[in-house]
């Protein structure tokens, strides 16, 4: 239990500094080109976690690195939705429709493992959806393109949970090897990518380079790697549950550094959102007969 606990609590450090990831995107690509960006926070990533952990990658089994390149591609499809979902729709929306990860981590579970979620699911879908739609919808009742783009964030993210919860797993996988591994992988990729299809170049200004440097060292490389060994000590959708906080942080950092604000039917929609995520993993039944021991 107390392994669980810390493990919580350092998924939740990291949660709150992937919320902040999408704000500082926002200013990063008023100077740099999407694919560029990513390149570049991965590899900083990298370059400072694979010397600080350089033991541990230079001794990763064969395991560890078959599963970096899976969970490195699949990073790659996140990254690559989000930094072009905020630029197609606000900091907010993108926080909260990447979220839904907690959704779609129990519907790719049952397809995969066949292991069925709980009828309270059809519940907390409904209610997810119509928040979504609040969230989301225009005057047109139209989602931002953006909106869209961010859903694949969501797909692939429970993609990147399941596949880093077997990995870890396996007693030949070294989780802290394993996190360093994928930042090289999606740095790598992304690079290519940026080479082929942008202008690839450095940031511009010291706010720029202060953003692109936190991005790539905390939020990417850091993060990436207390994913990777504390959710040893946990489950997917209990990792999931906790990165729902993401958009919570996400709306929060986006009004005080950007000004935005998501209006009442936003907040509505942004409530009913997490009160479906939430309802995904409490066990209401459990719950309400605690509160009847209690009250006898």
């Amino acid at each position: 239990m107390e392994h669980q606990r810390r493990a919580d609590l350092m998924l939740l450090l990291a949660t709150s500094f992937w919320g902040i990831s999408n704000c500082l995107t926002a200013i990063c690509l008023r100077d740099m080109q999407p694919l560029t960006l990513n390149a570049f926070r991965f590899l900083t990533a990298f370059v400072v976690l694979g010397f600080v952990f350089r033991k541990n990658v230079f001794h990763a089994s064969r395991e560890t690195v078959k599963y970096s390149i899976v969970v490195g591609l699949s990073l790659v499809v996140v990254y690559t939705s989000v930094t072009y979902g905020v630029i197609y729709t606000s900091v907010s929306n993108a926080g909260f429709i990447c979220a839904l990860s907690v959704v779609t981590t129990p519907i790719l579970e049952f397809i995969v493992y066949r292991k069925k979620p709980e009828k309270k699911f059809g519940v907390s879908m409904i209610l997810c959806l119509i928040g979504l739609a609040l969230m989301t919808l225009n005057e047109t009742l139209k989602p931002a393109f953006g909106d869209i783009i961010c859903l694949f964030a969501a797909v692939f993210y429970s993609v990147d949970l399941m596949v880093t919860e077997k990995a870890v797993a396996n007693e030949k996988v070294d989780p802290l090897a394993l996190g360093v591994c994928d930042l090289a992988v999606v740095g790598v990729v992304m690079l290519m990518l940026s080479v082929f299809l942008e202008t690839p170049a450095l940031p511009g200004t010291a706010k720029v380079w202060a953003a692109a440097l936190f991005l790539g060292i905390v939020c990417s490389g850091v993060c990436l790697v207390i994913q990777s060994v504390y959710q040893k000590h946990t489950t997917a959708s209990r990792a999931s549950l906790i990165f729902t906080l993401e958009p919570v942080f996400s709306a929060i950092f986006a009004f005080f550094l950007l000004g935005e604000r998501i209006g009442v039917k936003g907040y509505i929609g942004s409530a009913l959102m997490l009160a479906s995520l939430v309802l995904v993993e409490v066990d209401v039944g459990a719950l309400f007969k605690r509160n009847k021991k209690k009250a006898e």
